[in-house]
């Protein structure tokens, strides 16, 4: 295979072995593109080369070295051995060395996406990457944001069931600036949802999601709202370049999106409580009340 794709505004060429079979959602971002960002070519191997470079990161599913300002991660499942290896062979391209073993595992979403370091080309294009499902309303893209387990997929679908939205995707979005606009956009990632859409949509508000035995809403101050977002953007640590551009981008999303808590049941009354709230405080912004206030936080 020798196609292009395009997530967000970072479009790639993909070259691999007819055996490299990506996953059905991965092939929902092809594109056209003429002159792609990167390159990134898949080759089978019978074995994993050493590893060279100085090691900058090492958790029980990855070890990161550098050399040359380039990386090189090795990729395994939680205390197995590599499976994979990437390594950068110029500022815009990689190669990626798999052992044909894990081929059948390559369906998953997950697995495949992180054979790419995608985190590491968006940063570099003031993009970030939010543990969210989101849907497309009227006034546009609301994520709900939380740990994994706490209900984004289910409070999704409770809109959906009540409000007739169309929900984008269940488990992750790039969020990306487009036209001086804060978008949400698809990523080839969705969890045990398996919703997954290449699709764009102006952000209208972040929820952070937790359970409660009754509802209850409150709009974060730019700080809790920082903190609480940071905790679901994925972040490489190892790096402090990395790190330091998704908090000026953290930073600068709390200041123009809308942050909210919602400590929710499973109901119709929840979907009600959002919808009023955010209908109440775009009205109040619109009356210019809502700027002023924001400006007193």
């Amino acid at each position: 295979m020798d196609k292009c794709f395009r997530i967000g505004d970072f479009s790639f060429r993909l070259s691999c072995p007819d055996e490299v079979r990506p996953p059905e959602n991965f092939m929902k971002f092809e594109s056209d593109a003429d002159a792609p960002d990167y390159a990134y070519r898949i080759a089978l191997a019978d074995a994993l080369p050493e590893p060279e470079g100085r090691r900058i990161a090492l958790r029980k599913d990855l070890l990161v070295l550098e050399r040359d300002g380039l990386e090189t991660r090795y990729v395994s499942e939680t205390g197995a051995a590599p499976y994979a290896c990437y390594r950068e062979t110029a500022a815009d391209s990689a190669e990626i060395l798999l052992l044909p073993r894990v081929l059948g595992e390559l369906k998953y979403d997950t697995m495949f996406s992180s054979l790419f370091a995608f985190e590491r080309r968006m940063i570099g294009r003031d993009a970030l990457v939010l543990h969210s499902a989101y849907i497309r309303t009227e006034r546009g893209a609301i994520l709900f944001s939380a740990p994994s387990g706490t209900g984004k997929s289910t409070q999704a679908g409770l809109w959906e069931r009540y409000r007739g939205v169309k929900q984008l995707n269940g488990d992750r979005s790039l969020l990306q600036k487009a036209g001086g606009v804060w978008q949400a956009c698809g990523w080839p990632v969705c969890g045990s949802s398996e919703i997954c859409n290449n699709e764009s949509t102006p952000i209208r508000a972040i929820v952070m999601l937790s359970q409660a035995p009754e509802n209850r809403i409150e709009r974060l101050g730019p700080m809790a709202a920082f903190s609480q977002i940071y905790t679901q953007i994925t972040v490489n640590r190892w790096s402090r370049d990395f790190q330091n551009r998704a908090m000026d981008l953290i930073e600068a999303l709390t200041r123009e999106i809308p942050v909210y808590h919602l400590a929710c049941t499973i109901s119709r009354e929840t979907v009600e409580l959002l919808a009023d709230t955010l209908e109440n405080d775009e009205r109040r912004q619109e009356n210019g009340y809502g700027r002023k206030q924001d400006h007193l936080q």
